[in-house]
């Protein structure tokens, strides 16, 4: 089973979220994790992931465990 784990920026961005959309997302996270089921989706040209939530998105990299980079609103998330 893997583990989420979240970088300092995104846990940051996770804290400052409204609270339901804050509890919703991290259980998505957790739900994709154990399972592999959820709406993700392999972006183009990285190595990375999006999972969403509404007009959020939690992009990740997938090591041993999903490694939460980015959350951000869906206007703001996919900037490089």
């Amino acid at each position: 089973m893997r583990q989420v784990l979240y970088e300092r920026t995104a846990r940051r961005a996770l804290d400052r979220m409204p609270a339901g959309d804050r509890h919703a997302l991290d259980r998505k996270l957790r739900h994709y994790a154990a399972t592999g089921e959820g709406d993700v989706k392999k972006l183009v040209g990285t190595e990375h992931y999006r999972l969403r939530h509404g007009d959020w998105r939690a992009i990740f990299i997938l090591t041993g465990d999903v490694v939460v980079v980015k959350i951000a609103h869906r206007r703001e998330a996919y900037a490089r």
